[in-house]
């Protein structure tokens, strides 16, 4: 993402995943706030870490102060291995989480995701949940509904959908939400990848973060 982004591998179930890491600004944030996780869209669909959304998400993470890192799935860039439907992507964002969580033990955890990554991190969040250490919030940009079986979410996450979206409808993610009282925040005018709107992402990420 930047000149000083760290790239590195960890080893997964079925070969080394590719991985990058992002620090906040050291002089706006002498210690970090929190430690954020963030995963990108579909691998069979052009789905990578460096997809525009996902560093926007990386941006407004570490905006927050948050270590930010992110993850090519499986069979994507140098990770090895095979698309798995999702079932072994959350698998290996739940080691990537155990190996920050070797250098960052006590950090709040923050999860963001993009279109397929709004699986992968929902469904990362509910093992989390039933683990008894959820993490503190979630950022779902182009949520899944209705593509995958997104399960419930906490009421505190942060919902962003473009009006537009060709790959999964604005009243899919509306009927997913509605029973969970959860607000989805609407982009006028936006697709599904946000075209010419990326700033409202990180804008609304940093504005809302601490209501």
């Amino acid at each position: 993402m930047n000149a000083q982004t760290l790239s590195f591998f960890i080893a997964g179930a079925v070969g080394q995943l590719e991985c990058a890491l992002d620090l906040p600004d050291a002089a706006t944030f002498p210690e970090p706030r929190g430690l954020a996780l963030v995963a990108h869209p579909h691998p069979l669909f052009g789905g990578t870490m460096d997809n525009k959304v996902v560093h926007t998400l990386a941006r407004g993470f570490l905006a927050l102060g948050y270590v930010t890192v992110r993850m090519n799935f499986r069979g994507v860039g140098k990770s090895e291995g095979a698309h798995d439907e999702g079932r072994g992507e959350t698998d290996d964002m739940a080691l990537l989480l155990a190996h920050m969580r070797r250098q960052y033990p006590d950090l709040p955890l923050a999860l963001g995701g993009f279109s397929f990554g709004t699986f992968v991190q929902s469904q990362l969040q509910q093992r989390l949940i039933d683990a008894g250490t959820p993490a503190e919030r979630l950022v779902l940009i182009g949520t899944a509904a209705g593509k995958w079986p997104m399960p419930a979410v906490p009421a505190n996450s942060i919902l962003i959908h473009g009006e537009l979206d060709e790959t999964i409808p604005l009243t899919a993610v509306f009927e997913w939400a509605r029973p969970q009282d959860i607000p989805v925040i609407v982009i006028p005018g936006a697709d599904h990848f946000f075209h010419r709107r990326l700033q409202h992402i990180k804008n609304l990420m940093v504005g809302m973060w601490h209501r």
